[in-house]
This record gives structure tokens, C-alpha cells and sequence, in this order.
């Protein structure tokens, strides 16, 4: 049986590998390797730190005498040319190739690689421990045979080398609690090239996964509140740590580019990973089978992890399918158990006031806040702690709360606040902003 973290982090490792329609000619799937990316330093530095070098996962830990193993995984661009054999034996390399019935394209793949620091005391990580990451360039030939078995080509993958390091450090906190660090560099050399040519020498969907015995995590996201301050001065670059496994297991942490939930899960009627995370499975699905055959045949010819999500597809039954139209997870009952008549809702709506009082300041449409997000919020709303906003909207809710309608200030998307479907507009509570005075 697959370990449930293992499946949730292999579908972070391949989130955005390829894009629906899955062609290599798709202008989504032009530009590609956008999650997780540690560049090499000296390319990092040269563009002024937009793509970092550096990704650091910081958590707490508790336990008498806890031992954690880290393991770090990502993704190894590999470029796939395609040679035509002629008959001194060379290859000539072309953009397409067909033999027999397959058509072969030139593109990019990747391989996985992982570093592993095994189990080690917390406590004996007070000088940091340090694993190297030195991948050899190399190259592999894979013969293209024709239906008479006679040899017509070749592919050819080639990959650049990787240097890095992954360090582990830890300092006690106080008694029975300590803070653990993962460090994640990339020290490959770079001469100059291009971005492009630098993510052949890029950690690509890097993730981490820590593992605890003799102890246990501490949720970042929903601390214990005598722990939160502390939780709250865990530094994570580039990376967003969360409790995986089975709920209310904290032995485990997977640490990843994608912001997520404690306790992610790969919802159970899903047939396999379609590197969408933001897509519902069912319509997906339906928009492959749509494909024509052509538009099939060039998916199949762009990658071989394309080929597996169209064979899938084509093999679902009825039965699955209507499986991916929608589940519930449970239910909760609404204002003490009465039904409500979810398409009568006239008369429900609540009259809020125009301006509510906060902290003694009157704040209203128009007014400058900064945001404070009490701990257990959507993760999203957390992302946006000590940021300044505009109240668009003072609402009450059915339950009579009163509700702060919000832009942030600096958000390029605020023109589109008042838009139903686009709007850039999150909801907050009185008592989660702090009145700013107006600039002068």
C-alpha cells in the first residue's frame, strides 16, 4: 500500500509538469518548471535574487530525545532530442520523427532525485549536518526500431550536472522543545547562460519530507497558544510546511513549494495525477477524451507521463467516471438544524451597519487596515498577515456577525474587486484588523 504522505508529495512533485491540452505545442506548456525551482547561486545573485538559491523549511519539535530523517526531493530537467539514423550510421537530429506508427518529438523530460539524511538526534544537530548533492553530467541512447527491426533513429537524453547541499541544523528552545532548519542550496557552476539553459542546472518542484520518532511536529498553521509566537517566528523560504499523514498524526511534515492544508489528502475517486492541481478532475477528464485524434497522438508523442493520463482516461468505465462528478465529505447542520430552502432565500439577507468601532476608531468603507488573521484561517487569508487593505464593505452575516469586506493595498487585481467572479476581495473580522490612520 502507497504511504498516503508519499502520494500527496509525488503529486506536489509533478504539480504543473504538463498542462492540459498535454501537447508540446500548447502555449501553456511553453514555459514550464515554474514550482519549487533552487537555482544555482551565482545565476540567482547575477538576477537579483528573483529566483532563489535558497530553500529553508523551519518547524518546532517536541520530545524528550526526538530523532527526525530528511528526505529532499526534486526534479532533473532532461533534454530528449530526436535523431533520424542514416546510413553511415550518424544521427541527424530533427524537430519530429515518425516510426511506424509512432511519432517521436524533441522536448524536455526530467528524472527524480532525492537526498536522504538519515535519522539523527535533534539534540546532536546543534552543529548543523550536511549532505552534498553532486549529480555527474550524462547522457543515455534509446534505439528507435521500425516494424521490420530495423534501427531508424534514436532518442537521446542528456542531462547538466548539479551540485547543492541539504543541512539539517536544530537549537533547543527550551526543554523538550526544539527548532529544526533544512537548508537547501544549489551551488552549481554558471557561466552567463540564459534561463532557460539554467533550469538544466536547477532543483525543479523541490520539496522536503521530515519524519519524527520520539516525538512529534508542531502545526504552523493552527499552533497550540502557548506555542504560536514561536510558531510564528519560523522563518520558511520559498517553501510552506504542513503536518501530513493521517489526521492528528504529527509525526510527519511535508514541506512544499504549493501552499497547503495540514493533513493534505489525493481525493479518493481521483483515477491518477493530472499535474492540474487547480482543475476538477471530472471536466478534465472530459476535455481529454474530447481530443481529436490527432491532438492524442501529439500529446502521447510530448511525454510519456501525457501518454499514461490520455491511456487512463480512454480505459475509465461509466462507472468511474460518475465518480469524479462529486462528492460530500460530511455534513453540518445550519442554524440550529432548521432547513432553509436553498433556492428561498428571500428575506434572509441582514441589514449591516455602515461603520463598525475598532479599537475606539470608527472604521468603515474607504478605511485603511492592516491585517492580523487569527490563527486556524484559511491559508490564504494567512498569507496575507501584516498586510494593509482598503474596506470595501462593512456585511452581516445570517448569523448577525459583521464582517469587513477587504482589497489589499498593493494587490495589482484590485481594480477587479467589484467583479463577481474575478474580485480580488477577502472577508475579515473586527477584531482581525488593526485601523491605520490615513496618509496625509
Amino acid at each position: 500500500m502507497t504511504d498516503p504522505v508519499e502520494k500527496v508529495a509525488a503529486a506536489v512533485l509533478y504539480e504543473g509538469y504538463v498542462l492540459w491540452p498535454y501537447r508540446r505545442s500548447a502555449q501553456k506548456n511553453q514555459k514550464r518548471w515554474t514550482f519549487g525551482g533552487v537555482y544555482p547561486r551565482a545565476y540567482s545573485e547575477a538576477e537579483g535574487g528573483n529566483d532563489p538559491w535558497l530553500m529553508q523549511t523551519q518547524c518546532l519539535v517536541i520530545g524528550d530525545v526526538p530523532v527526525v530523517e530528511i528526505k529532499v526531493r526534486f526534479l532533473h530537467v532532461v533534454d530528449r532530442r530526436v535523431g533520424r539514423k542514416h546510413p553511415d550510421g550518424t544521427l541527424e537530429f530533427v524537430d519530429e520523427l515518425r516510426v511506424g506508427k509512432e511519432l517521436y518529438l524533441a522536448w524536455e523530460e526530467s528524472v527524480e532525485r532525492e537526498v536522504v539524511v538519515p535519522g539523527v538526534g535533534v539534540a546532536e544537530l546543534e552543529t548543523p549536518m550536511r549532505a552534498g548533492i553532486s549529480i555527474p553530467a550524462g547522457s543515455v541512447e534509446e534505439p528507435l526500431t521500425d516494424d521490420d527491426g530495423r534501427v531508424a533513429g534514436a532518442l537521446v537524453r542528456s542531462w547538466r550536472s548539479l551540485e547543492g547541499t541539504v543541512e539539517v541544523g536544530a537549537e533547543t528552545v527550551r526543554e523538550r522543545l526544539f527548532k529544526c532548519t533544512v537548508k537547501i542550496t544549489n551551488t552549481a557552476p554558471w557561466s552567463g547562460q540564459s534561463r532557460e539553459e539554467t533550469l538544466g542546472q536547477t532543483l525543479v518542484s523541490t520539496h522536503t519530507i521530515l519524519r519524527v520518532e520520539g516525538g512529534e511536529f508542531v502545526s504552523l498553521m493552527d499552533p497550540p497558544e502557548e506555542l504560536g509566537e514561536l510558531a510564528e517566528e519560523c522563518e520558511n523560504v520559498k517553501t510552506w510546511p504542513v503536518l501530513a499523514g493521517e489526521e492528528g498524526d504529527r509525526r510527519t511534515i511535508l514541506s512544499s513549494p504549493i501552499i497547503l492544508y495540514d493533513y493534505p489528502k489525493i481525493a479518493p475517486e481521483s483515477p491518477g495525477d493530472l499535474f492540474d492541481g487547480g482543475e476538477i478532475d471530472q471536466l478534465l477528464t472530459l476535455s481529454i477524451l474530447s481530443l481529436t485524434d490527432e491532438e492524442k497522438e501529439e500529446a502521447r508523442a510530448t511525454d510519456r507521463r501525457a501518454r499514461e493520463i490520455l491511456d487512463r482516461s480512454e480505459s475509465l468505465t461509466e462507472e468511474d467516471l460518475m465518480g469524479l462528478h462529486g462528492a460530500i465529505r460530511g455534513f453540518q447542520t445550519l442554524r440550529g438544524g432548521e432547513q432553509i430552502d436553498p433556492f428561498g432565500v428571500a428575506g434572509l439577507e441582514r441589514e449591516a451597519p455602515s461603520s463598525v468601532s475598532v479599537g475606539g476608531v470608527e472604521v468603515k468603507r474607504g478605511s485603511r487596515v492592516r491585517l492580523w488573521p487569527r490563527a486556524g484561517r484559511d491559508i490564504f487569508d494567512i498569507a496575507l498577515s501584516g498586510k494593509a487593505a482598503i474596506v470595501e464593505k462593512v456585511e452581516q452575516d445570517f448569523e448577525d456577525r459583521i464582517l469587513l469586506a477587504v482589497s489589499v493595498e498593493d494587490d495589482p487585481g484590485r481594480e477587479m474587486v467589484d467583479m463577481p467572479v474575478l474580485g480580488h476581495r477577502f472577508f475579515f473580522s473586527p477584531d482581525e484588523v488593526e485601523p491605520l490612520e490615513v496618509e496625509q
